[in-house]
Parts: structure tokens; C-alpha cells; sequence
């Protein structure tokens, strides 16, 4: 691999500089979370994916632009055929201080198998995704999962000395009673979590205004079990961190609908077929497997990027209410990244 120089940051309308790129492998999953995607997917035709090598290409122009921090999303990532050959290429970036981080977020399913190799790459934190401790809650939630699986794989991480931070989707009339017990579990095997709020994406089923449980009022609910100091404290995400002064741990809070963190937006999410949405809210988007593929210079990719970052909107069009019962976003969030 020849050396990356980086270059000047990508600068959006809005003075933003875009450090943080998301890079979904596969839009598969071997769960189907409920509140994510439909039980029987249409998933993508292999034909349409970027091979690995093309997804590293593209990969390593971001850094080359600017990029310092990458995640690996999917669907889920450690599902897509040969993704360590991935991993281990881009992790060279880490060996030369062109990439500061590394990281994936993970249903938790492979990390028993993958979490060593994981390690020896270089990755040093991943979020892991679980919405209930309860093994029957969890089953329904994700259709196809089993906690005990995903139990094993974190146990792997934190073997292989990897940061875990719990993911957890607040779902009115499903967890927002367990997320006190989930709260202390994460920080007493000495994990961060952090809380989000559903995000209206793809038809997935059912009636999102059933699900949806704004997060100011889990934050009044745990306020009344805890002490929750506001802290300055960022991940490169949108999280908004407390301190939980009973358990000393941290607790964030990502908000797209009730409080939208767009304001210090500092990432762009490129799909598994090149397409590149500067708003995860938002359905404009560049081709980026077109020019990638017309030329092997990568000056035509570069241009198109210039491009689509030049018109990063200022934010997103999330909203879930009683009249609007149709996703913001057609697009599953297995496609885009979560």
C-alpha cells in the first residue's frame, strides 16, 4: 500500500470540516430488528456491490481528503464475505497516522469468531447494538438473534482488550423500563452506553408512532434514579454525554428528532454500491462508483466528492408523527449505515 499524504480537510457550505466517514460493507444482516428493516428483505444484488478492493479505494481518497476517524456499519459488517481483508488493508492507515480510528459498529453476532483479528487491526473500540438483557425480549426484537451469542462475542472484545460501547434504540412499550438495569450493567463491565431515538427510515412492518419514545422523557425517567451531570465529552458522533454519578460511567443521548445534532455534523455515509449521502436524513446522494470505476487515477472520484460535499445540507428531514406515517427516508437504514 503506497503511503497516504493527507491533504486539506473537506469543508462543507457551513464551514464544517467532514473528518468522519461511515462506510456501510453490506446492506445483509443476519438479524431483522423490527425496527430497522422488514422481516423478508430484498437485499441488494451482489452485482451492484463494490468488491473490496474498490470500497478500500474509495476508503483511502477520503483519507487522503481529510478523513481521520472511519466506521465500519451495515447492515452488519462482520456478515459481508472476506470484510477482514478489508479491515487489515485499511488499518495500514492507522500504521502511518494518515487514519486516527478505526472502529465498526456490530449486532454483536460474529465478534466471538472475528474480535481477536479485530484487535490485531488496530481496532480499538466498537459499538455493539442491544436493545433488552431479556433473551426472549431480545429474540422478538431482532426476529433471528439470540443475546447468548452476542453475550459471547462481547466477552470476546473486552478478552482481546477492545473499548465496547452499548447501543440501545429507545422503544416506547418494549425497553423503556429495563434501560435503568441496562444502564447499570453497561457500566458496571465498565462499557459506555448510549440511547437513540428511533429513526423514521424504510417501511419496516408497522406504525413507527408506536415505537417512538422521545428521549427527553427517557432522560426525566432515568433522572429520577440517577444524577446526570452534562459533560464535554465527544466521540467524533452526535452523542450528547452525561455522567452517572452512582455508577461513574457515561450515558449518551443521540436525538435526530427531539433535539437534531446537526449543527456540528462532521460526516458523510458511503453505501456498499458507492453511493456517498452527505445526511443520513436527507435522500440527496452522489454516485461515487461511476467515476470510480471510468478511470484507475482517482482524480475523477476526488472531483465528484468535491462536488457532493459542496452541497451538504445544513441538516436533516427526520419526523414521526400521528400524520405522517410514511418513513422521512424510504431507504432502509441497513442500506445507508446505522
Amino acid at each position: 500500500m503506497t503511503e497516504v499524504k493527507p491533504g486539506s480537510s473537506m469543508i462543507d457550505p457551513f464551514g464544517r470540516a467532514i473528518t468522519y466517514l461511515r462506510v456501510s460493507v453490506t446492506d445483509r444482516c443476519d438479524f431483522r430488528c423490527v425496527y430497522c428493516m422488514a422481516e423478508n428483505m430484498t437485499f441488494l444484488p451482489k452485482k451492484d456491490l463494490l468488491s473490496l478492493e474498490e470500497l478500500e479505494r474509495l476508503c483511502t481518497v477520503f483519507i487522503e481528503k481529510g478523513v481521520r476517524k472511519l466506521r465500519l456499519t451495515g447492515g452488519e459488517p462482520l456478515v459481508r464475505k472476506n470484510i477482514m481483508h478489508l479491515v487489515r488493508q485499511l488499518s495500514q492507515h492507522l500504521k502511518t497516522g494518515a487514519l486516527e480510528e478505526l472502529t465498526l459498529t456490530t449486532n454483536g453476532s460474529q465478534l466471538e469468531r472475528f474480535a481477536e483479528e479485530l484487535a490485531d487491526c488496530g481496532v480499538r473500540r466498537i459499538n455493539v447494538s442491544i436493545d433488552t438483557l431479556d433473551p426472549e425480549k431480545f429474540h422478538a426484537i431482532t426476529r433471528w438473534g439470540h443475546l447468548d451469542k452476542v453475550m459471547r462475542g462481547i466477552d470476546a472484545a473486552q478478552a482481546a482488550g477492545i473499548q465496547i460501547k452499548i447501543n440501545a434504540v429507545a422503544l416506547k412499550g418494549f425497553n423503556e423500563l429495563e434501560l435503568p438495569d441496562m444502564l447499570r450493567w453497561a457500566h458496571r463491565r465498565g462499557f459506555d452506553m448510549t440511547i437513540i431515538e428511533t429513526m423514521p427510515m424504510g417501511d419496516i412492518d408497522g406504525d413507527r408512532t408506536e415505537q417512538y419514545l422521545p428521549l427527553s422523557q427517557v432522560r426525566a425517567q432515568l433522572a429520577r434514579e440517577f444524577t446526570l451531570t452534562d459533560i464535554d465529552y465527544k466521540t467524533g458522533g452526535p452523542a450528547r454525554y452525561v455522567r452517572v454519578e452512582e455508577t461513574g460511567g457515561r450515558l449518551g443521548f443521540i436525538t435526530p428528532l427531539t433535539h437534531n445534532f446537526c449543527e456540528s455534523c462532521n460526516r458523510v455515509r458511503l453505501t456498499c454500491t458507492g453511493t456517498l449521502y452527505m445526511c443520513l436524513g436527507q435522500e440527496d446522494a452522489a454516485d461515487l462508483r461511476t467515476p470510480l470505476r471510468m478511470s484507475e487515477s482517482n482524480e475523477l472520484v476526488s472531483q465528484a466528492i468535491d462536488e457532493a460535499i459542496g452541497r451538504k445540507p445544513k441538516g436533516h428531514d427526520f419526523v414521526i408523527d400521528r400524520r405522517t406515517k410514511r418513513p422521512s427516508i424510504a431507504r432502509h437504514m441497513s442500506v445507508t449505515g446505522g
